[in-house]
């Protein structure tokens, strides 16, 4: 992979102020203080909320914690996307710090999975990343790594080490010289205003005759109303990682360098502010 190292760590260190505020309705034997945070982009809600968890249960009754959830303006915040993906999703137009609403009862059964230990947390990584060099070299990468490098790919992610999860990670973001690139790209692509979960399909990143694949090519293809206006004015965002990045892009040039650990591109679709 072409080595934008610094790209790599912007991406990593990337963090987002949060203010995470106990619902109302939960009853507390005395006041619930807000509690701040810094949460990093790349990681999972359930596995850096620890501090939370036990911030707000100081307050509570025993008998009244359930499973812990997190709800944004009304909707529960699925803890299986990444953290930077929800915020450029259903909030990165709006004021800093991010107010996160922490419910103890009345889990949305309808609208999030559960997940009762970071076990879970770390399956559902393993299978993206899976998933991921499927699509890129036909699961050839991932089959030949030790368990013991699966491992270190969730350790670096878990405890937030880039160096410790970038050496076994690089392994994913190469290719033979002669492919100017994956097999295709894994991505995902997530629209504000609809109920579908996201739009996923094959994409190579380099055209029949050679020439490279850009971001825009991607949506052209996959999502053209993410791109296209019928008067002219761009109707929305497309956001990785918080910023709009060029449509001219390559894609393959974003796929190692701005996939999230689980090595998909996730790509958020937004309404473009009006004021």
């Amino acid at each position: 992979m072409t080595d934008d190292k610094d790209v790599l760590r912007d991406v990593w260190f990337g963090r987002i102020p949060t203010c995470f505020t106990l619902y109302q309705d939960e009853i507390t034997e005395r006041e619930a203080e807000p509690y701040y945070l810094l949460l990093p982009r790349i990681s999972y809600l359930t596995l850096v909320t620890d501090k939370v968890k036990k911030h707000f249960q100081k307050v509570m009754r025993q008998e009244e914690v359930s499973e812990i959830w997190f709800e944004y303006e009304g909707t529960p915040l699925k803890w299986h996307y990444p953290i930077g993906l929800l915020f450029d999703l259903h909030a990165s137009n709006t004021a800093l710090p991010w107010s996160i609403t922490v419910h103890f009862k009345n889990f949305p059964e309808k609208d999030l999975l559960h997940c009762h230990s970071k076990d879970v947390i770390e399956a559902h990584f393993m299978a993206c990343i899976k998933e991921a060099d499927a699509l890129k070299h036909k699961s050839q990468v991932i089959n030949e790594m030790q368990k013991k490098d699966h491992k270190q790919l969730w350790m670096g992610l878990q405890n937030d080490k880039f160096e410790q999860f970038w050496a076994i990670n690089r392994k994913l973001m190469e290719y033979p010289p002669e492919d100017n690139g994956f097999r295709y790209i894994p991505f995902r692509i997530y629209q504000a205003t609809t109920e579908r979960p996201f739009i996923q399909k094959l994409f190579r990143p380099v055209a029949s005759g050679g020439q490279l694949h850009t971001l825009g090519d991607l949506l052209r293809d996959v999502c053209p109303s993410a791109i296209s206006s019928e008067d002219g004015e761009q109707k929305t965002q497309v956001m990785i990682h918080g910023i709009e990045p060029m449509l001219e892009t390559p894609i393959q040039w974003l796929s190692e360098h701005m996939s999230y650990p689980d090595n998909f591109l996730h790509i958020s679709i937004i309404p473009r502010p009006t004021d």
